[in-house]
């Protein structure tokens, strides 16, 4: 007598009905379905199929989304590694959506779960199975990216035609019926911008008179009632706006200007205006490059009483160019919003210059150094601590300002900047570091 010594297999059965139509009939689609897939694991029982407990439908539910309280149950046991092998009607009964049904099968092959469908030759039970799906994913996949192409060539040649193709609507337009019309009350705000602009020759400036006359960004409403932007213009968004061609009624897509179908808030000549002072502001930036470039070893270090690092800049006064260390509130919003003035480089590096010497020179320090090499280094004698600390304040005052800079920012964690002192961490695991410097120089 012979027995079955096929492992067993736990199967479970997925049946879905669109619409909630004949659900209250004593049978129905769904018990349909689940009568065909009963029959189907009952044929397959000699292999070890054996039907589980729990029951997964929904009735009333599109299959075009995943948002499905039965799928989600069987997904779930699927991922607790509780079945085997899913069977289904037909597929469309799981999804109707490629790009879901793909997702879908990416968790049954992670937890080595099969996929039947009872009307349709598709069974991932065995190979030939297996390949079935593979070739139907791969024409999916070819078709979504043939689609994509076609909806890009599409966008691109819209945008090429002038059309509004949709994103944020600038201020002085609103939508409507997929058109940029102009907004009478915004279109004026545009105008007292770029004008500001041309008088003040400043995008701080002219973030702070308007923002004084009471305008802000663009608002944008969501669903749920709540909306986004209506802030006070900041220097980012005041240069993305005195920078959007599209007040001259053109329409931008990678990086070229057509013109576009909608009307123009500007006239040429304003904008010209507005452009020529950023291109001269651009060409004196230009200038002050080997200034960039030049040493501002405190760059990182710095923080305001607010917590946002302050960060080289410079400023040209008397055909003199004077470095500082600005707070980047004071870059964004403007210096009245930042709570510290332009800090002078010169004197401020100096004086953190001094609070390390002060440093090297305290009695602990030679112990600190010295039990922090054994660490890293324990060729590092103490006698080698004692010779190479004495030899650094020795010369101390006579190293290159580049090399006790370097020393600085080995030792120092984070300054924080009030307005009438300095508090200076520093960080004990560099001290490590700088016994190999003191190894070296004893």
């Amino acid at each position: 007598m012979s027995t079955n010594t096929n492992p067993i297999k736990r199967c479970a059965i997925y049946t879905r009905k669109s619409s909630e139509e004949g659900l209250e009939q004593e049978f129905n689609s769904l018990d349909a379905q689940w009568e065909a897939g009963v029959a189907y694991v009952m044929s397959q029982k000699h292999q070890g199929w054996q039907l589980v407990d729990e029951r997964f439908e929904d009735g009333g539910f599109s299959g075009g989304n995943i948002e499905r309280p039965g799928l989600k149950r069987l997904m779930a046991a699927v991922e607790r590694d509780e079945i085997d092998i899913i069977i289904v009607y037909k597929v469309d009964r799981l999804t109707r959506s490629i790009s879901d049904f793909a997702r879908l099968v990416g968790i049954l092959d992670e937890h080595n779960t099969s996929f039947i469908s009872v009307t349709q030759p598709l069974n991932t039970t065995d190979s030939m199975g297996r390949l079935t799906l593979h070739m139907l994913l791969s024409f999916a996949q070819f078709e979504r990216e043939i689609t994509s192409e076609r909806i890009r060539d599409k966008f691109a040649e819209s945008k090429k035609k002038g059309m509004w193709m949709g994103g944020a609507v600038p201020l002085g337009y609103e939508v409507k019926e997929r058109k940029l019309v102009v907004n009478r009350g915004e279109k004026k705000v545009v105008q007292i911008i770029f004008e500001t602009f041309i008088e003040t020759r400043s995008l701080t400036e002219t973030c702070y008179r308007v923002n004084d006359m009471g305008f802000c960004t663009k608002r944008y409403p969501k669903k749920d009632g709540s909306a986004w932007g209506g802030k006070p213009f900041a220097k980012s968004t005041m240069r993305k706006l005195l920078n959007n061609k599209i007040y001259l009624g053109l329409i931008h897509h990678k990086g070229e200007w057509y013109p576009g179908q909608h009307t123009a808030i500007l006239d040429q000549a304003l904008w010209d205006k507005a452009a020529a002072i950023f291109d001269s502001n651009r060409n004196s930036r230009r200038t002050e490059s080997r200034w960039r470039h030049s040493p501002a070893f405190l760059r990182g270090l710095l923080f305001g009483p607010d917590g946002i690092a302050l960060v080289p800049t410079s400023g040209r006064r008397r055909g003199k160019r004077y470095r500082y260390y600005t707070s980047n509130t004071a870059r964004k919003k403007g210096h009245r919003e930042s709570p510290l003035p332009p800090l002078p480089a010169e004197p401020l590096e100096q004086a953190i210059i001094q609070e390390v010497e002060q440093l090297i020179n305290q009695p602990n320090l030679l112990m600190q150094i010295f039990q922090h090499s054994q660490v890293t280094d324990n060729e590092i004698t103490y006698d080698h601590t004692v010779e190479g600390l004495h030899t650094l304040k020795a010369i101390w005052q006579e190293l290159f300002p580049n090399e006790q800079q370097r020393i600085a920012q080995l030792l120092i964690d984070r300054i924080d900047v009030q307005e009438d002192n300095l508090r200076l961490r520093f960080h004990t695991e560099a001290i490590a570091g700088l016994a190999e410097d003191l190894k070296g120089a004893a």
